[in-house]
């Protein structure tokens, strides 16, 4: 069936607009945390020798990049090419870590020049290509294992090879794909599995096995004391034992004749519910007491006996016991930060005025703790009003992703949406200590020409097929 072309759209200003005024926002922050000394008098080669200068160019790199997809690229170019671009940035990636620039541990950037740019980046966004040419071409929902695995294939290929290099925060971006694979079909139950997961490895770190033990004995005693026929007087004496026994375990301090206790009362209400045919219930709730038991041993056990890499176990021990942590030592970035951010108080110090930024108490403060400088010098107003322009952009990605006729430009669509979350919420966590700090930087507000290149790819792309969107 030969294509219907429509009238083309305009470009949606309103993402341009929030684009605008993001990286303007990286521009003043980064002139702000790395401007030279008052009355340090430089030339114009100086001053582009600055953090300030050299993110400049890269913003005109970007902006010619945007021209030239807008203006000089047909649409069918992204999506013919969507698997070449894809397998072009990977080979990139293996070929960084064989002849890539080792900075700060990871063999993650190509240096020419005196230039250094990250493939990673670049990755991020082929990935987007080809989920949305996978999905595209996908004849159906992702309700079967092979569609699941052959979406998971190709973001888990780039992000394993990443994590080779070794680079955890650029690794964990990649899980942002996810949200487009559950706009276009994933099981819900995948997302609780995992949020369960995440819940178990962190409980399995603070709290000793025992106890946790005890905690999900009682737990599913109360599911299915619960479930119980509400007019049944089973399913008040249910309720009763389950509290009594959780309160005894409570005082005994879970040892382990309270733990045979818990398992013989859950066996007797296991067994209830599958002469009463719930088996069902009784195969989830099993599933997910022994996956959850199975985590938080492992967990345990790597924690207490350092088998994780030491950067990596000082940097849960700083994020879940930070009472333990050295604050001269792995504790220093974060809490530099966390008193930088307390420091701006309601509307902050004011550009160039904060002391935590201007004395460089907070290391990478041009990159991985630049929200930091802003929580100082713009206060909760200014750090508020960031994160309502990043919420802004992203609800606009997700109405452009909405409106499109065509998969592939709707997938494409949340594959950003997805990156940018995860870039933001992690940036953002890590600086206020609610996870474990990861060097990720903010995007569009970070100092690195890789990144904001990357980003602008993304979103003149995305604007691209958002053009076309009136064509079916």
């Amino acid at each position: 069936m030969p294509r219907i072309s429509l009238k083309r759209t305009r470009t949606d200003v309103a993402t341009i607009i929030l684009y605008i005024f993001l990286v303007s926002t990286g521009l003043i922050m980064i002139n702000s945390v790395g401007a030279p000394p008052d009355g340090y008098a430089i030339g114009l080669a100086g001053r582009l020798a600055t953090p300030m200068g050299k993110q400049l160019v890269w913003v005109v790199i970007s902006a010619g990049v945007w021209l030239f997809i807008n203006y000089l690229i047909d649409r069918n170019v992204w999506v013919v090419g969507a698997y070449p671009i894809y397998i072009f940035t990977v080979l990139l990636l293996f070929l960084v870590l064989v002849a890539g620039k080792e900075i700060n541990g990871a063999r993650s950037w190509f240096s020419v020049a005196g230039l250094t740019f990250q493939p990673s980046e670049l990755a991020k966004f082929g990935s987007c290509l080809a989920m949305a040419a996978f999905l595209s071409q996908y004849s159906g929902k992702l309700d079967s294992l092979r569609a699941v695995a052959y979406g998971c294939f190709i973001w888990l290929l780039p992000a394993i090879v990443i994590l080779g290099q070794p680079d955890m925060g650029s690794t964990l971006v990649f899980s942002g794909f996810l949200l487009v694979m559950y706009r276009e079909g994933l099981n819900p139950l995948i997302f609780v599995l995992g949020g369960f997961t995440a819940f178990m490895v962190v409980l399995g770190i603070l709290f000793p096995i025992q106890a946790l033990l005890a905690g999900l004995l009682v737990a599913a005693l109360a599911l299915f004391a619960f479930l119980l026929p509400r007019r049944s007087m089973l399913w008040t004496l249910g309720a009763v034992a389950a509290g009594a026994v959780a309160y005894h375990a409570m005082q005994a301090g879970f040892g382990w004749q309270t733990l045979a206790v818990l398992a013989a009362a859950l066996i007797a209400m296991m067994i209830y519910h599958l002469v009463q045919r719930n088996t069902k219930l009784v195969s989830i709730s099993l599933f997910f007491l022994l996956w959850g038991l199975a985590l938080t041993f492992t967990a345990n056990y790597i924690y207490t006996n350092h088998l994780l890499p030491s950067h990596q176990h000082e940097r849960v021990m700083v994020w879940l016991h930070p009472e333990d942590a050295d604050p001269r030592g792995a504790y220093y970035n974060l809490l530099q930060s966390k008193l930088a951010i307390a420091a701006g108080g309601v509307s902050g110090r004011g550009l160039q005025q904060g002391t935590m930024t201007k004395y460089d108490y907070v290391p990478e403060q041009l990159t991985d703790f630049i929200f930091s400088a802003v929580g100082e010098e713009q206060g909760f107003i200014g750090a508020g009003t960031l994160i309502i322009v990043f919420f802004l952009l992203l609800w606009r990605i997700t109405v452009i992703a909405e409106r499109q006729r065509r998969t592939f430009a709707r997938a494409y669509a949340y594959g950003v949406a997805g990156i940018l979350l995860v870039h933001f919420l992690v940036n953002i966590g890590m600086t206020m200590g609610l996870i474990p700090v990861i060097g990720i930087p903010l995007p569009f507000i970070s100092k690195g020409g890789s990144s904001l290149l990357s980003f602008t790819m993304m979103i003149a792309v995305l604007l691209k097929l958002d053009k076309h969107r009136g064509e079916v």
